[in-house]
Formats: structure tokens, sequence, C-alpha cells
């Protein structure tokens, strides 16, 4: 039997490296495929997401798994805090989201201004002094990032900042294209996403007064009657009535009676935390929904909330002034029973602070009553 002659080892060799050359580049185009595919359904989750919530929880837990990254942040500008505040009145819970972050001005994300030109992803190697804002919280190791800007029609909203552990993940050299393509689908559905929960803030507010109304207390009431019955914490709610509210109409007309119910709403929101909620439900009615309070420290912020109601009559334009007092029942959940209905719950609650009141005002006005 000959051994094969030179000539013809030389094209084994070759057979044999084009064949690995062949399965290297159908195991990556199989790999590019899966990647595509995942990212595919990534978009579409994305653009399914109906709440700034789900957004970006979506954009925390799904990213870093599909593009196998160490660590993904998000950084949005919000000159005013009115995206921080508004989701957080729709109950955005900020303690599960703690790689977001928001910056007063565009020019904190760290992106080159070139007049006429769009700024363009950083990529290289990660520096704590340098990107310590846009990862507040990075994981032992990360070694390269990629800051990619998210714009909407040339204006920059905020910044998807990505970590590896890899130095050689995000160079730059590396290509740029995939990265921008994820960052216009992530810019356009936080657009579309931030509006529609403005939209719904606005749906939820008392256009009088600027605080909530009927509608959204509702609401945040059954949601925090399921939290309090999982944590454990106490909540309480007022009923505010301003007294003799008719004679106020009668004596500085309508116009200077809308002047007293806002002032009087500024008032009790001036004793409120930020966790608490106050609405107007109609007429001259507020409720306030007091987060993690029992009996005891409700009826103190309520009594607050008399006294300064009382301390100051209210400037009506045109120099008139006018006294107002206001009557307030106060009740406390105490029904943490897993078989009674939320709702339920929720409008006993309400009617206890309602019957409150009605001993308030039976009983002389200007008081608090508590019911235990």
């Amino acid at each position: 039997m000959h051994e094969p002659d030179t000539h013809t080892r030389e094209l084994m060799l070759e057979n044999e490296t084009l064949r690995s050359r062949m399965a290297y580049l159908l195991e990556q185009a199989e790999r590019n495929h899966s990647i595509m595919t995942r990212h595919q359904a990534f978009d579409l989750k994305l653009v399914g997401s109906s709440t700034f919530q789900e957004l970006v929880t979506t954009i925390f837990q799904t990213l870093p798994v599909i593009s196998e990254l160490d660590i993904v942040t998000l950084s949005l500008v919000d000159p005013d805090a009115d995206i921080y505040t508004v989701m957080h009145k729709l109950g955005v819970d900020y303690e599960t989201l703690p790689h977001l972050s928001f910056c007063e001005h565009a020019s904190e994300l760290g992106f080159p201004h070139i007049e006429g030109r769009r700024p363009e992803p950083i990529l290289g190697p990660y520096a704590p002094a340098r990107h310590m804002g846009m990862f507040p919280h990075p994981p032992a190791g990360l070694q390269s990032v990629a800051l990619v800007p998210l714009l909407r029609n040339t204006r920059l909203i905020g910044s998807l900042n990505l970590g590896s552990a890899d130095p050689n993940r995000f160079t730059p050299a590396l290509g740029t294209d995939f990265i921008e393509h994820m960052g216009s689908i992530i810019a356009i559905c936080l657009e579309n996403v931030i509006s529609n929960e403005m939209l719904k803030f606005i749906g939820l507010t008392d256009s009088l007064t600027g605080v909530y109304n009927r509608r959204y207390i509702d609401r945040r009431l059954v949601e925090e009657i399921a939290r309090a019955r999982r944590q454990g914490y106490r909540i309480s709610v007022m009923y505010i009535d301003i007294d003799h509210f008719k004679q106020v109409n009668d004596t500085v007309g309508h116009q200077g009676g809308d002047e007293v119910l806002r002032e009087v709403a500024q008032r009790i929101k001036a004793e409120l935390r930020i966790s608490d909620a106050l609405a107007r439900i109609g007429g001259e009615e507020f409720v306030v929904l007091l987060i993690d309070a029992d009996l005891e420290s409700a009826s103190a912020v309520a009594n607050r909330i008399r006294a300064s109601v009382e301390a100051r009559a209210v400037d009506i334009a045109g120099g008139a002034q006018v006294s107002v007092t206001v009557s307030i029942g106060v009740a406390t959940l105490d029904d943490f029973e897993r078989d009674h209905a939320i709702e339920g719950v929720a409008q006993d609650l309400v009617a206890q602070a309602d019957t409150a009141l009605y001993r308030a005002k039976s009983t002389g006005r200007n008081r608090v009553v508590s019911l235990s």
C-alpha cells in the first residue's frame, strides 16, 4: 500500500481545514440566528409593554440574559423630575429598579456635543470614576462598557448602559449598528410608555386642585391594602370636609370658592409624606390615604391638618379673606383576613372614615373623630 504523495497530503490537509472552517461558520451562523431570534422576541416584548415598570423591568431582566451581559442600566433625562414623580405616583416601585437612574441635564450622560451631529455610542474600558453615574452598583470584575444614546428626533432622552466582565466585549473598534438599532427600539418604547403614563396620570387628577381624583384613590387603596396584607403594616384613611362650604360660595362666589378649595388642598398636602395620597372626591370633600400609619399617628396628622386650615384665613383675589375650618374622620385598616375581598375591605375602610366624619360634623365641626 502506497503512502499518499506530498500533493495528496496537502489536498487532504486543505480539505480538513475547509471542513473545520465550514463547521465553525455553521456554528457561528446558528449562534447568530439564535441571538437574532432572542432579540426579535425581546423587541416584541418591549413593544408589548403597557406600563413604565413593565418596560423597564423587561429591559433589566431580559437584555442581560439574551446578550450575555454582566449588567444593564438605564439613565433617563428628567429636568424637572416629572417622570420620576408621576411614575412614583402611579405605583412604580423604585426599590425593585436599582439600575434605573435619572439626571437633570443631558450633558450628565457624557456624550460629546457636536453641533449638527447625533451623539454616537461610546465603547471602551470601564473607568469607575468616569462611569460611576451610569453604573451606581457595578458588579465585581466589570471590564468594558457601551453607553448607547437613546434619541427621539435628535433629542437625547437617556442612555442605555451595557457592561461586561470581558475586556474585549466593547472596544472602540467594534461596530455599533446592532446596539444603535436596539437603542432606537428602546427609545421609541420608552417615549410611548412615558407619554401614555402621563396621560393616565392626567386622567387620575382633579383639574381644579391638582390633587388626585376618586378614580385614583379607589385604585390606589386596593393596591395598598393588598401590599399591607403582604407586608403586615397599617394603613389609615381620612375623610375631610370643608365646614359650611355653601356659605363660602354664597359669600365670595364660586370663583372664590374654587380658590378656597385649592388652598385647603395645598394645606392638607403640606402635612403629608410623599408615600401618602390625597384626592378630591367631589365638591368640598377630600380623602387621604396614609401608608404605614396606625390610628394614633393618623389622628395626629389629622389634627395638624385641622389646625393648619384654621390657623390662617384664605386670601381671595380682589383682597377678600375667608376663614375656613374642616371636619375630619379617621379610620385604620384592621381587617387582614385573606378570605375577605380587597375591594369590599377598601369600601368598608372609607365608609368607617365617612362615619367618623359624620360624627365630627354632628358634634360641632372643626374637629377630628377617630374610629378604632
